[in-house]
């Protein structure tokens, strides 16, 4: 039963193994001031003689911050050992923090204030730009920049449906196209393909945190592999200028319509050219970019196009060759201390073995004068896996794979990162979601 008693009453326990230092003292006597109400929630407890069991540290913050009483509870008849053991466990921490969560929903000024040891898990200059490292990840990066990117999470669901909202529709123009090609000519591929409209879809959030995280301000984006509009709509309606190349016109001509649905009367348009992306040299002649960012044909996976220069018609060896090609024309085109990123997921070849395609990629780049910088994973909403993966796996033992690789490259001096790339001003998704609602 809890009750208030004079603090007078109480006695400190002298052999309480647990000390607080002086700046956590502070903290836990301001907590006090400022949220009295927490001590009834969970009051100090004492034995028979007004001994405290569990709170000695909160007692004497208690006498500091000048109350006059608190609320106590008495554990009666406890033996001695009991009280000892009891003073032990009260003070253990079972169980661990999940960073994430606090990262995401608590400030972590906060989190000091209420006296959380925060990890610190590389060198920065924890004195610079106070008031930013304070925010929330969420705040300053839109998606906490970890090396898992959780699709499925709220925060990233709700970025999706505000650009879906806007009207992109990536899959235009790719109507033929199967989403599991060569390799997934089965009749459930099929009906899946069938029910998915026939071709994958590019997540804008990803499209979003790689133009704001890995681009300067106002950089313009080369894309040698462009596929549907996405990638240039989002581009454009962030700012930048954006070149993406494909093979297809129908394709091209497809994103431009959903661009101009899109985008209206902007001043800022993505130009879409159309050719063999091995002659990305030529096409975009004398364009010098601040990002390259793409997500090439998975060898054989998607099949796009009949053409004989489509990479995804091509035997693998032959895919490498020319993928090399066009990535080593793509970064000369790249200017000195920037970034490259490129989405991929591995693909298996007619034995069923994979092919190691994030490697070859890695190895195309580092041909290419770029060193991988960053590596993280996408994870993807489950949808169609789900009727997919017990097939699979019953018939071969595969697993249903539910990622992609996000392989981030830099060209130059790393050291020159940080005179480059500012903290993030994410003020415009206020202003442009409030000009899309007086749009409609």
């Amino acid at each position: 039963m809890i009750e208030k008693v004079s603090i007078k009453a109480i006695k400190s326990n002298p052999n309480n193994p647990r000390v607080i230092r002086d700046d956590k003292f502070r903290k836990l006597v301001k907590s006090i001031n400022e949220f009295p109400e927490m001590l009834e929630l969970r009051p100090i407890v004492v034995n028979d003689e007004m001994v405290v069991l569990g709170g000695n540290m909160r007692l004497k913050a208690c006498k500091e911050a000048g109350l006059s009483e608190v609320a106590i509870i008495k554990a009666s008849n406890l033996s001695e050992a009991q009280q000892a053991e009891f003073i032990i466990k009260d003070n253990l921490g079972f169980g661990e923090w999940d960073w994430d969560m606090l990262a995401n929903e608590y400030d972590e000024a906060d989190l000091k204030d209420w006296g959380l040891d925060l990890p610190v898990f590389e060198s920065v200059n924890e004195l610079e730009d106070a008031s930013a490292s304070n925010k929330k990840l969420s705040d300053r990066f839109i998606i906490p920049p970890f090396s898992v990117l959780d699709t499925k999470q709220g925060t990233w669901q709700q970025r999706k449906n505000y650009w879906l909202s806007l009207g992109i529709k990536s899959e235009l123009g790719r109507e033929g196209a199967m989403t599991y090609g060569h390799n997934g000519k089965d009749e459930v591929s099929q009906k899946i393909t069938n029910m998915k409209g026939g071709t994958s879809i590019f997540d804008p959030v990803l499209c979003e945190l790689s133009y704001k995280w890995f681009n300067i301000p106002n950089g313009k984006i080369l894309d040698p592999f462009a596929g549907g509009s996405v990638r240039g709509i989002v581009a454009a309606k962030l700012g930048y200028e954006y070149l993406g190349n494909d093979l297809r016109a129908e394709q091209i001509d497809a994103n431009r319509v959903n661009a101009f649905d899109v985008l209206g009367d902007a001043s800022v348009y993505p130009n879409w050219t159309c050719g063999d992306s091995l002659n990305i040299d030529k096409i975009a002649n004398d364009y010098k970019a601040d990002l390259i960012f793409s997500c090439p044909p998975y060898a054989d996976l998607e099949v796009y196009s009949d053409a004989k220069e489509d990479l995804s018609n091509m035997d693998y060896q032959q895919f490498i060759g020319i993928y090399n090609e066009i990535i080593k024309k793509s970064c000369a085109m790249l200017n000195d201390d920037r970034f490259a990123v490129f989405v991929v997921g591995d693909v298996r070849d007619k034995k069923g073995f994979y092919r190691n395609f994030i490697s070859h990629t890695i190895e195309a780049f580092e041909l290419a004068g770029m060193k991988l910088y960053n590596e993280m994973i996408l994870v993807n909403a489950i949808g169609s896996l789900a009727i997919r993966a017990g097939k699979q796996f019953s018939a071969g033992r595969k697993v249903g794979k539910q990622h992609q690789n996000v392989l981030v490259f830099y060209k130059g001096n790393p050291k020159n990162i940080k005179q480059n790339y500012p903290e993030l001003d994410l003020s415009y998704i206020n202003d442009i979601e409030a000009e899309d609602e007086e749009a409609y």
